[in-house]
């Protein structure tokens, strides 16, 4: 059973509802504040047939479960998605970042984009299924919407994961991270997420003589000799080390994954920031961030340290790191020490899900295909991958109208903001996608 496009009229305007409804709740992070909010999703998917429960490690920062179940053995398929947002300044707002207006064909505030739209988009699309009468005829649908993730989910999912795992065990997820849309060279394609970059920080450490700043030549500068190092970290980043998703990417997109550099490169002639975006998931970057040395102005410094985000694909790990510090910083006159080593997290890039997804985005939008991506960030599926390892978990949030180059910008941004058009595209394909999985043979 697959829902027709003729019957996404009244969730697509629950959605557009919704949004606004969740935006003008403040749910900044810190401090997040987020049980009002929740209670509000609570109360709307109980009324639809739910069964809802709100658990936290804090009271006021809850995270909200919603179930519908089948009474059939089969998947869970899981909706995640968060509900704080980052700060924003409403000086720098054409509509008040917690409006929720709807002005212009779009819907304005704090989370339009990331993520109070993909939550609405799912919850509507899950009440109206569930108001309708239909329900799973094997496994269940799992709504979860938790707090806390752009400050790393020690309340949100990783809290409840570890805490309270058999309440959010799922077979199937869809979560933030991929889903919009771009072309090249004639071709439509819409982003997958099925992996995420981990982290693998180091601070660099140079050291030199102490002495009085009024005679330079006195001491042995240990910031000085960070210089020649920034240079080399400003000219060149490591060299490419695709792993399986930018091989994939590559070919999907017509460009030639035994070749990346020179694929690389017709990408950023043809469109220099889809390449800029594209680029990172090609291997291990760096991007120094944080320099520190002398406490005081008049102190030549004996110790310098340059703190460097190093993000790495998943399948990579130290040894490809410090593979990657020698070829762009050489061996001698510094030392590293690693501060933070997380490993990057994956799905499979074939799966009964990602085809579930190719035939709705077919369907939808004839001639489109999916292509698989790498996050360079991290969201919440990390932790979900972690607890539970069979669990196909992809970032996909459908967007038509708004382009994948149109949307970055507006992350965090100011201005942020959601095409209605695509609100009601992604609430058509969550709707759909729990049609298809959950049917009684898994098929659309």
């Amino acid at each position: 059973m697959s829902v027709e496009q003729s019957q996404i009229g009244r969730p697509a305007a629950e959605a557009r509802q919704l949004l606004s409804q969740l935006i003008r709740f403040n749910t900044v992070n810190p401090p997040g504040n987020e049980r009002p909010l929740q209670e509000h999703l609570s109360s709307h998917l109980a009324q639809a047939g739910f069964d809802c429960e709100l658990l936290g490690a804090e009271p006021e920062r809850p995270n909200l479960l919603a179930r519908l179940r089948s009474g059939r053995e089969g998947p869970t398929l899981c909706y995640l998605g968060h509900v704080d947002t980052v700060l924003a300044d409403p000086a720098e707002w054409s509509h008040g970042p917690w409006s929720g207006d709807l002005a212009d064909g779009f819907v304005w505030g704090r989370g339009a984009l990331d993520m109070k739209s993909q939550v609405a988009a799912e919850v509507a699309a899950a009440a109206s299924l569930a108001r309708s009468g239909w329900r799973p005829a094997r496994g269940e649908l799992l709504i979860v919407a938790l707090a806390d993730e752009e400050t790393g989910g020690s309340l949100g999912a990783q809290w409840i994961t570890e805490r309270h795992p058999d309440k959010v065990r799922c077979d199937l997820l869809i979560n933030e991270g991929g889903g919009g849309s771009f072309e090249y060279h004639g071709r439509r394609c819409y982003g997958v997420c099925c992996a995420e970059k981990g982290v693998f920080r180091f601070t660099i450490t140079t050291t030199g003589v102490a002495g009085h700043a009024s005679m330079p030549a006195i001491g042995e500068n240990a910031l000085l000799k960070m210089a020649p190092l920034l240079e080399r970290l400003a000219a060149r980043q490591p060299a490419y080390e695709l792993t399986s998703e930018p091989q994939a990417l590559l070919r999907g997109i017509g460009e030639d994954p035994d070749d990346a550099v020179a694929s690389v490169a017709r990408l950023r002639a043809a469109d220099g920031l889809l390449a800029t975006m594209f680029e990172p998931m090609m291997g291990v970057t760096f991007a120094p961030t944080q320099i520190r040395a002398s406490e005081k102005i008049n102190v030549i410094p004996s110790r310098a340290e340059l703190k460097v985000d190093c993000r790495v694909p998943p399948g990579l790990g130290e040894a490809e790191v410090l593979h990657a510090i020698t070829e762009v910083l050489g061996e001698d006159g510094f030392k590293i020490d690693f501060t933070e080593r997380i490993v990057g997290n994956r799905s499979p890039m074939q799966s009964q899900l990602m085809e579930a997804i190719a035939a709705w985005v077919q369907q939808r939008d004839p001639g489109a295909e999916v292509v698989p991506l790498i996050l360079p960030g991290f969201t919440d599926s990390r932790h979900f991958r972690e607890a539970f390892p069979e669990c196909v978990a992809y970032g996909f949030f459908p967007h038509r109208h708004q382009s994948l180059l149109q949307t970055a910008p507006l992350i965090h941004g100011a201005d942020e903001r959601i095409d209605v058009r695509d609100l009601e595209f992604a609430t058509d394909f969550f709707a759909d996608l729990a049609t298809r999985v959950l049917a009684s043979d898994g098929a659309g």
